[in-house]
């Protein structure tokens, strides 16, 4: 026969986890909780409350107002100088990012995009090996591998040669690596950092808001910036045939000041270190023709200005509006947007691999590519590798580059990093290379599906706020 105070004990944790359960109820509905995240927690509340409750605590934030107040990726002084060449807004959506806080169109840059692993990795060691200043690195992932072990000696090199090195890796993409793999930088005199570690061992943790930006600036000068992380899936001196397909874009000019003003702001908030002012560009470095606006967003920026530049952009298309993302999970607002442009006539590409790393995710995205090829729109299933790549072409106006992909999680969550390409050159190049994408890829049809996939795909996308 069971004691009485087990009795008690189960009825005082029922009625407490209720208690809690209201209480973060009420939270969710006082923020700005997209709904259909705002119904998964609900539901799993009702159904799980013993689950849901610390799952909650653990990753239900999306914008820690502890963080806006912190931090700021993009400060006034830092970009607002006049001795940075800089293009008046062109456009609303370049309105809609100055407005933001983000930093104007910058001028006279110099910009190569590169498609391919091995020349990505060529021009980030010929970056890191001759650094004559300082080496500041971002990353979401540094594999224990042959390219994370080249990266890690290559720095090791440079700070021991006096370079101030710093690098940052993320604490939950870099769990395996933030040890001993980098002790050789740290033994050499450069400085490691970690971004809001996952256990709550620290006063600044998260595990579930995570860092994915893909930066690299070298003496204020050069800067590399994009989707591929510093591991052999990503990039290298030789080809593999498993190898992501993904793209970086190398700069020089003055967008690489903005660009380092993000490194900068992310430093000091994982490392409560300041960073001595950046220089300004010199009037006497080399010049060409790009036209780039750098924009920092996730949960250290108040409003969800990713989602609402794309939107924006989406709206104002009138001709083409391409894409090429890894994972394909948009919101009902942009996707509502992409299926009334797709239904007008507009020309509506996107490009996704055949299969991603992620299952879930390609479940996830079985309605809405449904819908859209419903309505008219072109899908394209890359079969060969992996698609890492990220990117957005919006008429001959302005082409997006950088570590987004156009899910929930870099939508709403990600701390990210995108380039605005206001150039012809750029916007024609970024074209150019979707096109021959879809030279290789299979088109998407309409297919009906069984009723064990078609639940797959339902909780699939109820999870995908979460994710």
């Amino acid at each position: 026969m069971s004691s009485p105070y087990y009795f008690i004990f189960e009825y005082l944790l029922a009625i407490g986890s209720i208690f809690i359960a209201v209480i973060f109820t009420v939270h969710i509905l006082r923020r700005s909780h997209q709904p259909g995240g705002a119904i998964a927690w609900l539901l799993a509340f009702v159904v799980l409350p013993y689950v849901a409750v610390p799952l909650y605590i653990i990753i239900g934030g999306r914008k820690l107002k502890q963080v806006s107040q912190e931090k700021n990726p993009l400060s006034d002084e830092g970009f607002g100088s006049g001795e940075l060449p800089m293009a008046p807004p062109r456009s609303n959506m370049e309105k809609l990012l100055i407005k933001a806080g983000m930093p104007p169109t910058r001028e006279d840059n110099i910009v190569v995009l590169h498609h391919n692993g091995e020349t990505a990795y060529t021009v980030l060691m010929e970056l890191i090996e001759g650094a004559r200043k300082t080496i500041n690195i971002t990353t979401f992932i540094l594999g224990r591998d042959e390219v994370g072990r080249n990266i890690v000696a290559a720095l090791a090199r440079k700070a021991a040669e006096g370079v101030e090195v710093r690098l940052l890796l993320d604490g939950l993409g870099c769990l395996y690596t933030s040890g001993r793999f980098v002790d050789p930088i740290r033994k050499a005199g450069g400085k490691v950092g970690h971004f809001l570690p996952v256990l709550p061992l620290r006063r600044k943790w998260s595990a579930n808001l995570r860092n994915h930006r893909k930066i690299v600036v070298v003496d204020s000068e050069s800067a590399l910036v994009g989707g591929m992380n510093l591991a052999t899936a990503y990039m290298g001196p030789y080809p593999e045939k498993t190898r992501f397909l993904d793209s970086a874009v190398f700069l020089r000019g003055a967008a690489v000041h903005d660009v380092e003003e993000v490194f900068t702001s992310d430093w000091h908030y994982a490392t409560e270190e300041d960073i001595p002012s950046l220089p300004q560009i010199s009037r006497d470095a080399p010049r060409g023709n790009g036209l780039i606006q750098v924009m920092a967003s996730g949960p250290d920026v108040p409003d969800d200005l990713l989602h609402d530049a794309i939107l924006t952009a989406l709206m104002e298309a009138k001709e083409r509006i391409w894409v090429v993302t890894p994972y394909f999970v948009p919101d009902d607002t942009i996707l509502k947007v992409l299926l009334l442009q797709a239904r007008i006539g507009k020309d509506v590409r996107i490009i996704i691999p055949k299969r991603s790393n992620h299952i879930i995710t390609d479940f996830a995205r079985g309605p809405a590519i449904r819908k859209l090829v419903e309505n008219g729109a072109n899908v394209f299933a890359y079969p060969k590798n992996m698609v890492h790549a990220k990117a957005l072409v919006f008429d001959n106006t302005v082409a997006v580059t950088g570590s987004p992909n156009l899910d929930m999680r870099s939508l709403y969550l990600n701390f990210e990093i995108a380039l605005f390409h206001y150039s012809a050159a750029e916007i024609a190049q970024t074209a150019n290379w979707m096109e021959e994408l879809i030279m290789d890829a299979e088109p998407v049809d309409v297919e009906s599906i069984g009723f064990v996939r078609e639940c797959f795909e339902g909780m699939a996308g109820l999870l995908s706020p979460l994710l």
